[in-house]
């Protein structure tokens, strides 16, 4: 089914760029340092050999990096500007939340440095794709994966009666609208519940809000080891009832993070789970 998707704003690239400290570069950066999962993974993919000298330690997270083999192959940092300075970089790739103070001195210490904002679209994503492999010299390959990603995107969708999903977090936390979330599940055709309850951006729902919506289909994270108050929610006997009555979606909680190609994964597997839903209301 095709897919309508926005194209790529064109200003997203412009705007980021001016986040930038300092010019760009005539010539690639050589020693190119991320100290964000995202920038982490787009640079892993766009980098050319020998080019990206260390990542976030996240990226050897698996419940939140898609790319945990990959990353094993680099040296890690922990962002701190000292650790990152050592490494000599003529680049340092970094979130617009990422490690602030760590950022302000490297710029003041003259690192040219580019923050990237959170992907809130999957228009978004393909900029992304588009800006990092500019930053790096590798616009030619940035550009042939945001063109594999819009491609792709145009082969999903649907277009039948959408059904009602939830996504649902520690502490409660959902995917209000506005969010890349609240597009890929419009994308695959769902109806999200935490859109629908007035929540823009990342909010909390109450769990009896959720619980009164039904949702056809409920997207929970994998917990982390141990024990953590934030995630008792999530093994309330309320949710659990829910859950056993409505649809789950097998879907990585890495996929979800940050806007990369692997944001496909997600994508394809919402969309196999409304379709097996079939024509349920």
């Amino acid at each position: 089914m095709s897919a309508s998707v926005r194209p790529s704003n064109p200003l997203l690239p412009a705007v980021a760029l001016a986040l930038w400290a300092g010019a760009a570069v005539a010539a690639p950066p050589e020693r190119v340092v991320s100290m964000n999962l995202c920038t982490d993974q787009l640079a892993m993919l766009l980098a050319a050999p020998g080019q990206l000298v260390s990542i976030s330690y996240l990226s050897l997270d698996p419940l939140s990096s898609a790319m945990v083999e990959e990353a094993r192959t680099y040296p890690v940092n922990r962002g701190g500007a000292e650790q990152i300075y050592l490494l000599r970089p003529d680049l340092v790739l970094a979130g617009t939340y990422t490690a602030r103070a760590s950022v302000d001195l490297l710029k003041g210490l003259g690192i040219p440095v580019l923050q990237l904002p959170p992907a809130d679209t999957l228009e978004d994503v393909a900029a992304h794709m588009r800006l990092i492999g500019e930053a790096l010299g590798r616009a030619e390959q940035g550009e042939a994966m945001a063109r594999a990603f819009e491609a792709d995107l145009a082969n999903l969708g649907f277009d039948g009666t959408p059904a009602t999903a939830a996504m649902y977090y520690p502490n409660g936390y959902t995917a209000g609208s506005g969010t890349l979330s609240d597009q890929i599940l419009t994308l695959t055709g769902f109806r999200n519940v935490g859109a629908e309850a007035g929540l823009t951006g990342g909010g909390i729902l109450p769990l009896e809000r959720l619980v009164m919506a039904e949702p056809q289909v409920v997207v929970t994270s994998t917990p982390y080891p141990g024990a953590s108050r934030s995630e008792e929610i999530l093994t309330h006997p309320a949710l659990q009832a829910l859950r056993d009555h409505a649809a789950r979606a097998s879907v990585r909680d890495a996929d979800w993070v940050c806007g990369t190609p692997h944001i496909l994964n997600a994508i394809r597997t919402m969309a196999e789970t409304r379709a097996a839903l079939g024509g349920q209301e």
